[in-house]
C-alpha cells in the first residue's frame, strides 16, 4: 500500500474528547457529574478515512469543507501534520461553521455527545471549488474514496459530474448514508452497515439471508460493482457480481470503542484496491482493521505493522 495515491471526498470533522471520572450524580438533575482529568482532539470523519490511509502508508488527500473558524484552522493544522501540503484541497466556506463532534468519557464509557455542525447542502459555488479541487487531485490517483456522513459537502451535483471520471480510471469506494443514495452511481464498492442497508431497501430481515436480499437489491439498484455490509460483532458480508454472498468472521476480540470503525473499513478497502487486490482480500484485510481499531477507546487507527501481525 506505500505509496498509492489515495483521494477522498468527504465530510470532514473534528473529534473532540473531554475524558474524567465520575463519583456522584448532579443535585440539578438526574446526571453524572464527570470530573475532567484531560481533553483531546483527533481528526474524524473523512479526515479521519485520510488518517487510517496515512497509517498504511498510502499517500492519501482529502478534499472537503471547513468553517473559517478556530476548529477549522485546528483541522487545517492536524492534517497538515498528518499529510503535508493536504490543507490545500479543503475549501474555506465563510457561511458554515467546521463540524465538531465533542464525547465526554468517563472510565472508558461515552456519557454524552454534543454535535456542532450545519447539515444543509454546499452552495453551488462551494460545489465548483470542490469539483475542481477534486479534479487536481485525482490525477495519478489508484482509488477515490466518497465518505458522505450527511453534513452537505457530498451532493448529488459533485457525485454526477466525479464519479463516471473517476470510475472510467480507478476504483470508486462509497460509504453511504441514505439521503444521497440514488446518486453513488457509477461505483466499484458501496458500503453501508446492516441498519443503513435495511433502511435503503426498505426491508426488516436482519439475518444473513435478508442482508444478502439487501446487497443485491443494493447492487440492482445503483449498477455498482460490489456492495459490502459491515454488521458490528458479526463481522461482514460482501456480494459480488451474480455469487453468493461471502461472510467474513468479525476479528475484535475486545470491544472497547467502535468510533471511527467505519473510516478504518473504507480506508482500508481502497487501500487494498489501490495495490489491485480482490475485493475478497480487500474485505478480509478491513475486517482485521476493524478489529484493531475497536480495541481503542477514540478515535484511532491501524497501522501497517499492527494489521499484518493480526493475521499471525
Amino acid at each position: 500500500m506505500r505509496g498509492r495515491k489515495v483521494v477522498v471526498l468527504g465530510d470532514v470533522m473534528l473529534d473532540e474528547f473531554v475524558w474524567g471520572d465520575v463519583t456522584r450524580i448532579s443535585p440539578e438533575a438526574p446526571v453524572p457529574v464527570v470530573d475532567i482529568k484531560r481533553e483531546s482532539a483527533h481528526l474524524g470523519g473523512a479526515a479521519n478515512v485520510l488518517a487510517n490511509l496515512v497509517a498504511l502508508g498510502a499517500d492519501a488527500t482529502v478534499v472537503g469543507v471547513v468553517g473559517n473558524d478556530a476548529a477549522g484552522e485546528r483541522l487545517r493544522d492536524s492534517l497538515r501534520e498528518v499529510s503535508p501540503g493536504q490543507d490545500g484541497f479543503l475549501v474555506v466556506d465563510e457561511n458554515r461553521p467546521s463540524t465538531i463532534k465533542t464525547r465526554i468519557i468517563a472510565h472508558s464509557q461515552l456519557v454524552v455527545r454534543a454535535d456542532r455542525e450545519l447539515r444543509t447542502p454546499v452552495n453551488g459555488q462551494t460545489e465548483k471549488r470542490i469539483i475542481e479541487k477534486l479534479k487536481d487531485a485525482l490525477e495519478g490517483a489508484s482509488a477515490f474514496v466518497v465518505s458522505d456522513y450527511d453534513k452537505g459537502v457530498v451532493t448529488p451535483r459533485i457525485l454526477a459530474e466525479i464519479l463516471p471520471l473517476a470510475y472510467s480510471r480507478i476504483p470508486v469506494l462509497v460509504d453511504p448514508k441514505i439521503r444521497n443514495f440514488s446518486s453513488y452511481r457509477p461505483a466499484t464498492l458501496v458500503t453501508p452497515n446492516h441498519h443503513e442497508a435495511l433502511r435503503m431497501t426498505n426491508l426488516e430481515n436482519d439475518t444473513d439471508d435478508g442482508l444478502a436480499n439487501a446487497a443485491k437489491l443494493i447492487r440492482d439498484r445503483l449498477g455498482c460493482d460490489a456492495v459490502l455490509i459491515t454488521r458490528g460483532d458479526r463481522g461482514m458480508m460482501l456480494q459480488e457480481g451474480d455469487e453468493g454472498a461471502i461472510f467474513v468472521a468479525t476479528a475484535a476480540r475486545e470491544v472497547y470503542d467502535v468510533t471511527g470503525a467505519g473510516d478504518t473499513v473504507i480506508a482500508t478497502l481502497a487501500a487494498a484496491l489501490a495495490t489491485g487486490a480482490s475485493l475478497v482480500e480487500a474485505a478480509m484485510l478491513a475486517n482485521n482493521a476493524a478489529g484493531i481499531v475497536v480495541g481503542k477507546v477514540g478515535t484511532a487507527t491501524a497501522n501497517a505493522t499492527e494489521l499484518i501481525d493480526s493475521f499471525n
